[in-house]
């Protein structure tokens, strides 16, 4: 019975997907955004369970991969689309608007590489898909208004699709928020990100999230050039 917790939680995670993607496609992105974060959380406990219990299996990897495709690659590609098609007026072509699966499509390659690179124990190489479906999302969510009232802002979100999905696949290396030990030392760019994302959250509220993911690639930016 213990074998088949970890493929439920994650089959949860795929439904939250589902979910997201169809208030995507509503227009109603801030439900969609609660069911991306309700899928990261059980994305989050299925790896945790499976380890706990013992039995990671072959196929729990390769369904975790496809659901986490649909809540973090599908579902934020949806609410993308949304947003360019209501920017039909600003845009030359209806059909640019379709550029928004092309993330979906990158994500989806991210997390095929991410099954075979054995590199990945500790951090992460290219920017792991919830955090930008988080990106995304909360972005769209708290700021889509205000990227709305200008058309250079459509080809600002537009080209951002573009860096987003080659930072997915990129070479880049990530930190992860795993600790080998509490101490401060070796610790010190996690324990930073930690103590700033309250604050960020606080003050600019749903994008907030979109801040602390951009401040997160930027600290392993800083990172990698310090090593």
């Amino acid at each position: 019975m213990k074998k088949h917790i970890p493929n439920t939680i994650t089959c949860c995670n795929l439904i939250s997907g589902c979910i997201a993607t169809y208030w995507a496609f509503c227009g109603v992105w801030d439900v969609a955004l609660l069911f991306i974060i309700i899928g990261a959380v059980f994305d989050f406990f299925d790896g945790m369970s499976a380890r706990l219990l013992g039995v990671s299996s072959p196929i729990g990897k390769e369904l975790d991969s496809l659901a986490d495709d649909i809540t973090f690659g599908f579902a934020p590609s949806a609410i993308l689309f949304d947003f360019l098609k209501s920017g039909i007026d600003y845009l030359p072509w209806h059909y640019l608007s379709y550029a928004a699966f092309v993330m979906a499509a990158f994500s989806a390659l991210r997390l095929a590489k991410f099954n075979l690179d054995e590199r990945q124990a500790m951090g992460f190489i290219g920017l792991p898909t919830p955090a930008n479906a988080l990106f995304w999302s909360s972005l769209l969510v708290g700021a889509g208004d205000l990227l709305a009232s200008s058309p250079y802002l459509y080809y600002t979100v537009f080209a951002g699709i573009f860096i987003s999905s080659y930072l997915l696949v990129s070479e880049i290396s990530m930190f992860a928020l795993k600790f080998k030990h509490w101490g401060w030392k070796g610790n010190e760019i996690k324990y930073l990100f930690l103590l700033t994302c309250i604050p960020l959250l606080i003050f600019f509220g749903i994008s907030g999230l979109a801040i602390i993911i951009a401040w997160y690639i930027l600290l392993s930016a800083i990172t990698n050039k310090r090593q």
